[in-house]
C-alpha cells in the first residue's frame, strides 16, 4: 500500500512540474489578463461649430488602419474664392493632404502619405476637359499618396463629383483617367486603376484641340 501511495505522490509532483513548465498555473484563482488591445477608431468627433466656421468645407482622404478614410476639413480660403473653380478647389485639397493631421486626427489613427513640394495646375492645351496637372508625374508618386489624391479629387468638384479624375504631370506625357474604387480605398498601397484619358469611351474624353 505504501508503494502505491508513493507512486501516486510522485506522479502528482511530476504532473505539477509539467504544468508549470507549460505556463499553466496550478491554481483555481481566476487570472485577469486585462482588456484586449483596442483598435484605432478612425473617426474624429464632429465640431459643433463647424457649420458656422469660415472657409470652404472640404473632404479629404487620409490613411487610417491601412485604408483610406474620409475626413471633413475647412480651407482657410474664403469660399467665394474657391467654389466653382476646379483648379483652386484642387489646390485647396492638395494643401490639406500635404499638411500634418491635427492632434485629434493623429490620436484617431490618421496619417498622410502626400508630401510636398507638390502643386496642381490646369491642363495643357489639347488636354481633355477637366484635366489637372501635378508638378510631379502621377506614376512617380508613392501608390498610397496617389490613391489619396485621386479619391480626394474625384469626389470633389475638382473631379465633378464623380469616381474618377484626369491627371497628368508637368511634361508632355498624355494625362490618364484615374478611378477611385472601393478596392482602392480598402488597399491604397495597390496600383491606382487608370486608362488613357482620351481613349474611346473614356468618361469625359474630348478630342485634342487643333
Amino acid at each position: 500500500m505504501r508503494r502505491r501511495r508513493t507512486g501516486r505522490v510522485v506522479l502528482g509532483a511530476v504532473g505539477a512540474v509539467l504544468l508549470a513548465g507549460c505556463g499553466i498555473r496550478t491554481t483555481s484563482v481566476p487570472v485577469d489578463a486585462g482588456a484586449a488591445p483596442s483598435r484605432v477608431p478612425c473617426s474624429v468627433a464632429d465640431d459643433a461649430g463647424a457649420s458656422a466656421a469660415q472657409g470652404l468645407p472640404l473632404r479629404v482622404y487620409l490613411l487610417c488602419g491601412a485604408q483610406l478614410e474620409a475626413v471633413e476639413r475647412r480651407s482657410p480660403l474664403p469660399e467665394e474664392k474657391v467654389a466653382g473653380d476646379p483648379v483652386r478647389t484642387a489646390s485647396a485639397l492638395l494643401a490639406q493632404l500635404q499638411g500634418e493631421p491635427s492632434e485629434e486626427e493623429r490620436q484617431a489613427g490618421f496619417a498622410t502619405a502626400v508630401k510636398g513640394p507638390l502643386v496642381v495646375s490646369a491642363g495643357h492645351r489639347g488636354d481633355p476637359a477637366g484635366t489637372l496637372r501635378l508638378s510631379r508625374q502621377p506614376e512617380d508618386l508613392p501608390p498610397t499618396a496617389l490613391a489619396q489624391i485621386v479619391c480626394t479629387f474625384a469626389e470633389s468638384t475638382a473631379g465633378a463629383g464623380s469616381t474618377s479624375v484626369v491627371l497628368g504631370g508637368p511634361g508632355k506625357y498624355e494625362p490618364r483617367r484615374y478611378s477611385c474604387t472601393r478596392e482602392l480605398k480598402e488597399r491604397p498601397e495597390s496600383s491606382v486603376p487608370s486608362v488613357p484619358a482620351a481613349s474611346p469611351g473614356a468618361p469625359g474624353a474630348s478630342a485634342p484641340a487643333s
